[in-house]
């Protein structure tokens, strides 16, 4: 621990920042307790965001350098482990430290600093999805977080569609969050659209992993009455037709996931969404 507090105690120095940021991302693993050490360590977060703001002017126009993003990613790597630590997490949160990383989600650059800079930002707010807390969720309910991860869904690496994906699922699996995409049928269509396009680029480049999530969010979506009546009409066929049986052969999680989601939209309609109150009703008005 004694050399974290030097390493620590370095980042508060221009001088020695680069070094100490890299040293403590490479070895936090190590560390115990280092969250707390950073969180309550004179200038330490606030020199950690000094590293995040300072990219913010070479995102538009794109002109982050690998070193640079090298750079950012090793802060953003000490701000995960405060936002993974039960002693830290609710802190980080609310002082709405997840605030300063979405400029970095709303990018539409692919190249390699970008796409590592979107994935360890990912990373971050993963981290504070993992533990399932309904104040976190309702938190990033109140942020773009959502639609950032739709879009890093539709355009980002696999790693990337893969982590946001995850924490859409997790923003699902929470009433809250499930309640939340299913009030507005623009807000359910929005989530379904990316859903259904990732399932077709997935036929073509298959990934176990993802289509796990997905169609985990699938499942999720279908527990409300309104969002199950319109996948009977909107879940990609490639989901029904056996398209990815050979990709489910060796998960049988997933294929008893999908399962139940063809069955639970296979079920006959909810009397009260035949009289007009399906999403398909809300579009019209």
């Amino acid at each position: 621990m004694e050399s974290a507090q030097q390493l620590v105690l370095d980042l508060s120095s221009p001088d020695l920042r680069e070094n100490a940021l890299l040293e403590l991302s490479k070895k936090r693993e190590l560390f115990q307790d280092l969250a707390p050490l950073l969180w309550n360590s004179f200038g330490t977060i606030a020199a950690l965001l000094q590293e995040i703001v300072s990219i913010y002017p070479v995102l538009s126009p794109p002109n982050l350098t690998p070193a640079q993003s090298n750079r950012v990613c090793n802060a953003l790597a000490l701000l995960q482990c405060v936002a993974s630590h039960p002693d830290t997490r609710m802190l980080f949160l609310k002082a709405h430290m997840p605030l300063y990383l979405l400029p970095f989600l709303n990018t539409g650059s692919k190249t390699r600093p970008f796409e590592y800079l979107r994935l360890t930002s990912l990373g971050v707010i993963g981290a504070l999805v993992k533990v399932d807390d309904t104040e976190v969720i309702s938190f990033l309910l109140s942020t773009e977080i959502i639609p950032l991860c739709l879009r890093t869904m539709e355009m980002g690496s696999e790693l990337s569609k893969t982590v946001a994906t995850f924490i859409v699922q997790k923003i699902l699996l929470d009433d809250l969050g499930l309640d939340y995409i299913c009030t507005t049928a623009e807000r359910f269509f929005a989530v379904g659209r990316v859903l259904a396009h990732m399932v077709v680029v997935l036929a073509e480049q298959p990934s176990s992993r993802l289509l796990k999530h997905i169609v985990r969010c699938y499942l999720r979506l279908a527990d409300n009455p309104r969002a199950c009546d319109a996948l009977r009409s909107c879940l990609p066929d490639m989901l029904r037709d056996g398209t990815f049986n050979n990709c489910l052969s060796e998960d049988p999680t997933t294929r008893r996931w999908l399962q139940q989601l063809l069955a639970s939209i296979s079920m006959n309609r909810v009397p009260n969404l035949q009289a007009g109150g399906g999403f398909d009703h809300m579009l019209m008005n």
